[in-house]
């Protein structure tokens, strides 16, 4: 996505977001919008629709309101409503990451993506998640699990645009580029 589109998701994302913080209700909308996020998302069809442009204004709104109005609250309602009405219906999922991201950072809460050879047990998860919650200063790290066997073992930590590299794979290749180094 363009630098432009980012920050139009970004201000749309904290629109939304001011208006349910004042209203205590920052859990219940991530989860609305990661709903929203995921239709849209996994229905390619809906996706064709939502971005056709001969397509109303109209018939996109009253498509989103059939599907969610029950699902989703007034706030995040009006919110895609009106990136329907400006033409920003693109940007929906982005505007989703953005919420997401300003929803943390008032909850002091980074999302980790832990790579590992094999499922980690919720006991190591959560010693992941202490341990590197700590060490970047947050009050709480969401831990997402993905095996990658290329890793040989130990495992690898991505919070947002941060590595820690633990892994054997990882030791190895740091070996190799300081012996060519030399």
């Amino acid at each position: 996505m363009s630098k432009d589109r980012e920050v139009i998701a970004k201000r749309y994302a904290a629109a939304l977001f001011e208006v349910v913080r004042e209203k205590g209700s920052l859990d219940q909308v991530e989860k609305e919008l990661l709903l929203v996020a995921t239709v849209i998302q996994d229905n390619e069809r809906l996706l064709t629709v939502l971005n056709h442009p001969k397509i109303s204004g109209d018939d996109k709104k009253a498509l989103l309101s059939k599907l969610f109005s029950k699902e989703i609250s007034k706030p995040v309602h009006n919110t895609l409503l009106l990136m329907v009405d400006r033409k920003r219906e693109a940007m929906i999922p982005s505007m989703v990451d953005q919420y997401i991201e300003l929803a943390n950072e008032e909850r002091s809460i980074a999302n980790a993506t832990v790579y590992s050879v094999r499922i980690l047990t919720e006991e190591e998860q959560n010693a992941i998640s202490e341990t590197f919650a700590k060490q970047l200063n947050v009050k709480h790290l969401r831990v997402k699990n993905v095996i990658d066997q290329d890793l040989v073992g130990g495992i690898k930590v991505k919070v947002g645009n941060r590595i820690f590299d633990g892994s054997v794979s990882g030791k190895l290749n740091r070996i190799q580029r300081q012996l060519v180094s030399k």
